[in-house]
């Protein structure tokens, strides 16, 4: 864990504490059928801010979701993710961009059956070619963290939905990235999950992470420290 946070500090040093999209458009395809899913968006999210971003289905936030998360890019407008514009750097810098600074937490749990709970977790570790016993180390403590010690071993069939979303949640942040994209968490989990996944994104924000969480339910909406508002590819607040 200290290898990571020192690289870390060293790639972000003298960068700007913020994320930050200028005149931001997505357009897909052309002619008659183009789409723009994204209109002219411009928005800052400070570190360690907790924002929503809430729409109805169609209403550009998946997209922009996309965008934040390096996993896609605009058709027009800036990009930056702590002062670094995001459309200068190499798939091969935006790759590991995605791998230290965001952890993906999707409405999906996205497990592989056959793996345990650790196991899910430790899997992206290795990409990032943390050494075996510092992954196992990062994913026990990530699983504590999120209340499955006693669950380690069990694989996604043995666990409720939101056990396994909790998995989910352990596997990205086991490497300890500032940014959490959250798209529609608890979309799949019943009242109470949904609760106590919303628990554990607070909590992490009290810790100092920035998190972004897209959502369609008004009552999560709410939750955040900042709202805002999507309709037809354009902040509405």
């Amino acid at each position: 864990m200290q290898e990571i946070k020192v690289k870390r500090m060293v790639a972000l040093e003298n960068m700007e504490n913020r994320i930050t999209l200028q005149d931001i458009s997505k357009v897909y395809g052309m002619g008659e059928t183009r789409v723009k899913a994204l209109d002219h968006v411009s928005l800052t999210v400070e570190k360690g801010e907790f924002v929503t971003i809430a729409g109805q289905s169609g209403s550009g936030k998946s997209t922009l979701m996309n965008i934040l998360g390096c996993l896609d890019t605009p058709t027009s407008g800036e990009y930056r993710l702590w002062g670094m514009r995001m459309s200068d750097l190499p798939e091969r810098r935006l790759s590991r961009i995605r791998n230290m600074e965001i952890g993906f937490v999707f409405q999906g749990f996205n497990l592989i059956p056959g793996l345990t709970a650790r196991e899910n977790v430790e899997l992206p570790l290795r990409y990032r070619g943390i050494r075996s016993a510092q992954r196992k180390k990062l994913a026990e403590e990530a699983l504590e963290q999120v209340g499955l010690s006693s669950r380690m071993e069990h694989k996604p069939g043995q666990m409720s939905g939101g056990q396994q979303q909790r998995v989910a949640i352990a596997r990205a942040i086991a490497a300890r990235p500032p940014v959490i994209l959250a798209d529609e968490p608890t979309g799949n989990l019943d009242t109470a999950s949904g609760e106590a996944v919303m628990e554990i994104l607070r909590e992490l924000h009290r810790e100092g992470r920035t998190i972004i969480l897209i959502t369609h339910d008004p009552r999560i909406a709410g939750s955040a420290h900042r709202l805002i508002k999507m309709r037809d590819g354009k902040i509405c607040t």
